[in-house]
């Protein structure tokens, strides 16, 4: 039986976008990096499926050393890969460079398998949610098919989408900026950071950009880091969550935890299929938003990217 003939159980959700290696500096020395699974949606597909949430992951898989560990750690979590296309190309690098205002990263991905992502639009009505973002919303050739899942997606089911917008000599910046707003505009739900969108629609404050979208009849929810986050249900009056505090221990992968508990929280609540999680009340949302803040503390307090469950009623 096939990915595409499995019965997909209710809740499921479909990520589809990229899973590559990160090459991150070492505690034991700055020559020394260390190679670890990530790319934003392998991440949320791994943190789904931490969360018990059922996650098919729809990428793609190379031939090398690099895509065994991926594959190892993908399916040690849980992760449903009955979606994700073969190849024999090697896999995208990600070399890390942490700063004090983040994670930025350098891509090493012309030739690559990471990115010959299959169309998934025929499956995308069988789940209750679909994810898009990450860099291969982006790039090519990865970026139309991203494009006519997320199109599926929004017709028949829950779209979310985290622009995750990257800048490096290797993404075509006018096509990335293109791509991504386009998905913003067909989405149900939209994630973003305060840099994501002040780079998607530069000389516009963030919160004016969330509102608009929002306006619209979307759900948006905009991440500030340590500043905690805010969320605008259509023309409702946004809500906001301070984040939890955490002795940080390693911050890559907190975004990607945060996604997973909105979606965790999205595909187990219940949401009124009519009015949407646009239509969603105050005290739901702040409560979405508090679970989400708690899934990314979970990821900050220890090294690693993959989130656990909290506790009903931590902190």
């Amino acid at each position: 039986m096939t990915g595409a003939e499995r019965t997909v159980p209710a809740g499921a959700v479909l990520v589809m976008g990229e899973a590559l290696i990160d090459l991150v500096p070492s505690p034991d020395g700055p020559e020394i990096y260390r190679a670890q699974p990530g790319g934003a949606p392998a991440n949320v597909a791994a943190g789904l499926a931490r969360l018990a949430t059922p996650s098919w992951f729809a990428g793609a898989l190379g031939g090398d050393g690099f895509a065994r560990m991926i594959e190892e750690w993908l399916v040690s979590t849980g992760t449903e890969l009955g979606l994700c296309a073969r190849s024999e190309l090697p896999t995208t690098l990600a070399v890390a460079d942490p700063g004090p205002h983040g994670t930025s990263y350098h891509f090493h991905l012309a030739d690559t398998a990471t990115f010959r992502l299959p169309d998934h639009s025929a499956e995308a009505g069988r789940f209750a949610v679909v994810y898009a973002g990450g860099v291969a919303a982006a790039v090519d050739p990865s970026a139309d098919a991203v494009l006519a899942t997320a199109r599926a997606g929004a017709e028949h089911s829950l779209l979310v989408v985290d622009p995750n917008l990257r800048t490096d000599r290797t993404i075509d910046p006018e096509a990335s900026l293109r791509r991504l707003r386009e998905l913003c505009a067909l989405a149900h739900v939209v994630k973003a950071s305060d840099e994501d969108l002040a780079g998607l629609w530069p000389g516009t404050d963030p919160d004016g950009t969330a509102r608009r979208l929002a306006a619209e009849g979307r759900l948006v929810v905009l991440t500030r880091g340590a500043k905690g986050s805010t969320a605008y249900a259509g023309t409702a009056e946004p809500v906001s969550v301070p984040a939890v505090p955490v002795e940080v221990v390693n911050t890559i992968g907190a975004g990607d935890a945060f996604m997973t508990g909105v979606l965790h929280w999205l595909s187990t609540a219940d949401v009124d299929r009519a009015a949407g999680p646009a239509g969603l009340a105050r005290e739901r949302v702040a409560e979405m938003l508090g679970f989400a803040a708690r899934v990314a503390a979970s990821v900050c307090a220890q090294t690693g990217t993959e989130p656990t469950l909290p506790l009903p009623g931590s902190d």
